[in-house]
């Protein structure tokens, strides 16, 4: 089997980091999910699990502290990029970000950073419009009560 790379592009900051120790768990056309430790060492969480739903834009991610306690749910609005020969993935972060709490709040984040790539000419607005409505998708899912579709994948990851 071929060695699949995973990268992470963001804009704010600008960076195109290689996923290197995030295992690969599963992956198919539709879904890729791994589990990974933090890159930089943290207090509020140290390693978890993620799907990224190709389709849909979006990566939900299961954040875990130390005692393997669920911290939140962690979801990214997502672009990714597939090399021609299937060994590269690079998932874009669109800069909305959702958190999901286990009571149920729901926090949607950094809308600022879609402001200021707007301004500064990070992305182009058929990405901003791509990333409006995945985020809007998403909360839709969130709101009616359906988002357990998403994290039944990466429940017992």
């Amino acid at each position: 089997m071929k060695e699949i790379k995973l990268y992470r592009r963001r804009y704010i900051p600008n960076e195109l980091v290689y996923l290197k120790d995030d295992e690969i768990v599963s992956l198919d056309e539709h879904r890729v999910i791994t589990r990974w430790r933090v890159l930089r060492p943290r207090k509020d969480f140290s390693h978890g699990a993620s799907c990224y739903f190709i389709d849909e834009g979006i990566k939900v991610s299961k954040f875990l502290n130390d005692k393997n306690e669920l911290v939140y749910w962690y979801c990214d609005v997502i672009d990714t990029e597939i090399s021609q020969d299937k060994s590269t993935y690079t998932f874009n972060d669109l800069l909305i970000d959702v958190i999901v709490y286990e009571n149920g709040l729901v926090k949607v984040m950094d809308l600022d950073e879609i402001g200021e790539a707007l301004e500064k000419k990070l992305i182009d607005d058929a990405l901003i419009i791509k990333a409006a409505r995945r985020a809007g998708h998403l909360l839709d899912v969130i709101y009616k009560g359906n988002f357990e579709e998403y994290i039944k994948y990466i429940k017992e990851v």
